[in-house]
């Protein structure tokens, strides 16, 4: 009987170990690197010599932009500078002799925020945002919300990935978060 008493003490004392560790497990990729454009992203392009062409553009859902003299150019997936190379050899093969392009992103693709916040929705991303930033932007946690953690639902490649996150885990645009209640 002895024994059994110290074999599940043994067992017991890594499970309280796993107990006190304090930052959820994550399988979401971390930002890092150069943003990457996609659908939704407002574009200040920028030609060179050209007033008429320079001016905001939208990428639409196929993950293009609509360029006068150079038509549909898909920039989905491209950093700022791949996309102004893209943009350039499109209007090189137009009617502009070397184009001399920039491109910046103007504004965000939005992300959500449901749950147990004062006011879920879609809100606008402000690069470098974490869960806390998000959660401040729709008003802060309701009475009943769990203050410690969050569940963020992402896009990677072809699937969305869900995963439980603390607060300083940073977002995404795009990104749906839900903020859940606590249990007493």
């Amino acid at each position: 009987m002895r024994w059994l008493r110290l074999l599940s003490i043994l067992l017991l004392v890594p499970l309280a170990a796993c107990a006190l560790n304090a930052r959820p497990a994550t399988s979401l990729d971390r930002p890092g690197g150069p943003y990457l454009l996609d659908s939704g992203d407002t574009l200040r392009i920028a030609v060179y010599g050209e007033a008429d062409l320079s001016r905001s553009y939208v990428i639409d859902d196929t993950g293009a932009v609509a360029v006068p003299l150079a038509g549909p150019v898909g920039v989905r997936g491209l950093t700022t500078q791949l996309a102004a190379a893209r943009i350039a050899a499109a209007l090189a093969g137009g009617y502009i002799r070397e184009p001399s392009v920039t491109v910046e992103v103007e504004q965000y693709r939005p992300f959500y925020i449901q749950g147990a916040v004062a006011n879920g929705g879609q809100y606008p991303y402000v690069y470098g945002m974490t869960v806390r930033a998000a959660v401040s932007t729709a008003g802060g946690f309701s009475d009943t919300a769990d203050r410690t953690r969050a569940v963020i639902h992402r896009r990677q490649g072809r699937q969305v990935v869900e995963a439980l996150v603390d607060l300083d885990f940073p977002i995404y645009p795009s990104d749906a978060i839900t903020v859940p209640e606590r249990w007493f």
